[in-house]
């Protein structure tokens, strides 16, 4: 990691998903999808129709899976860090894997994709050379209240 100690920087933030559901509450919703799929489960193997008791078993699994992804993509974040000549983005993905990049605030440029109905969709950093997505996870609420600030921060790097 390339962060600087000796100056404080004019920006500094660290851009994380939104998660709700913890890893207790994901077994707590694993358990209690268990527990409804085994009643039909019992009632479709007593009747000898034991392949329908296999295939909501593997629901059960599924759900499992979709829900324990979701949880370890909450993993992933960013940080952004301004400072009067430099501007670092530290990248770490949900697997722990790490990239840094760092931008002349100078050339940098911060582009703002819109919808139709002018909500936030995108953050891009521009420079001639490069275009890097920062907040892809983030919501369009939260990329349009950190477009704010950090826009306003880059602004005053440059002056």
């Amino acid at each position: 990691m390339t962060t600087r100690t000796q100056a404080r920087p004019l920006f500094a933030a660290t851009l994380t998903p939104n998660r709700s559901l913890s890893r207790r509450g994901l077994r707590l919703v694993v358990a209690i999808a268990a527990i409804l799929a085994s009643v039909p489960a019992m009632i479709f193997l007593s009747l000898g129709a034991w392949p329908i008791a296999a295939f909501l078993g593997l629901d059960v699994a599924l759900v499992w899976w979709a829900l324990r992804t979701a949880v370890e993509g909450g993993r992933q974040f960013e940080q952004v860090t301004l400072w009067a000549d430099q501007l670092e983005v530290r990248q770490v993905s949900a697997r722990g894997r790490e990239q840094v990049l760092t931008f002349n605030p100078f050339y940098v440029k911060l582009v703002i994709e819109r919808d139709f109905n002018e909500r936030i969709t995108a953050l891009h950093l521009r420079t001639p050379d490069s275009d890097t997505e920062i907040g892809a996870f983030l919501s369009p609420d939260d990329k349009t209240s950190f477009a704010k600030v950090f826009g306003t921060a880059l602004k005053k790097a440059r002056s």
